[in-house]
């Protein structure tokens, strides 16, 4: 325990005592690759590219990061989505036939074979007009790279309107449209919350109604005219006025 094992490293010099001696036949099929590929002999590990910190927190886990890989196009990706958030909801297809397509593509035309039209392609056309054009700014490339692309996405649109209505001359059914659909799932919604509301407005009366004690009905209610009301009134004044006077009249008290 602790010692280093070389045994490893000294196969291929073992297995050419072998040979030499007979004892083995034929070589392993390993035996000329390693001796022309020999091993690394380093018992230690390589020092790794230390990335310039731009933190100054002294905590470890924040002065070894790694550095942020960023390209020149970032820049331009975010000033197109950012005015054209609605392009990224558009499904895209990210994976490369062979990893080469970049040396494939002409990007003096907005247009590429085989590529769909997307976000990434007025990136690619603003970038090689700022490098091919002379005296082309970087605001004067985008805007030329947005109109071919409003032109273009104007010809897809009329296109697809046209299939559209050929397929409907002749007897095709699309079914609903997103617009219609949309109004539907609005109109369950509305539904839904309207028959919560009646429900929530029966319950606040109810609540508001169990609040009041006292008689409602005039019918019910005692009239200030009754006969007998007004005697009791006087009979109530009476005792009131009673109370508190002295007494005038009656028997002298003994001694």
């Amino acid at each position: 325990m602790g010692r280093y094992n070389f045994r490893p490293q000294r196969v291929y010099q073992a297995t050419t005592q072998l040979l030499s001696t007979g004892r083995l036949p034929t070589p392993p099929p390993w035996y000329e690759v390693v001796g022309s590929v020999p091993p690394s002999e380093i018992l230690v590990r390589n020092q790794p590219v230390q990335h310039r910190l731009k933190s100054k927190s002294k905590k470890p886990s924040r002065q070894f990061q790694p550095q942020n890989i960023t390209y020149p196009e970032d820049r331009l990706r975010r000033e197109f989505f950012g005015d054209h958030p609605w392009e990224l909801a558009r499904p895209r297809i990210v994976l490369e036939n062979d990893g080469m397509d970049s040396r494939t593509e002409d990007w003096s035309r907005l247009r590429q074979p085989g590529r769909p039209l997307d976000g990434e392609s007025v990136v690619q056309r603003q970038s090689w007009l700022m490098h091919n054009v002379p005296n082309m700014s970087k605001a004067g490339a985008y805007d030329q790279a947005r109109r071919e692309f409003y032109e273009e996405r104007l010809q897809e649109d009329v296109e697809r309107r046209v299939a559209k209505e050929e397929a409907l001359a002749t007897g095709a059914y699309f079914g609903k449209s997103m617009l219609e659909v949309g109004m539907e799932l609005e109109d369950k919604q509305y539904e839904k919350w309207k028959g919560w509301a009646v429900q929530d407005t029966a319950a606040q009366k109810e609540r508001q109604a169990s609040m009041y004690t006292g008689v409602e009905s005039e019918d019910a209610a005692i009239s200030a005219e009754d006969p007998e009301t007004l005697a009791a009134l006087d009979d109530m004044g009476d005792a009131a006025a009673a109370q508190g006077q002295e007494a005038l009249g009656g028997a002298a008290v003994r001694p």
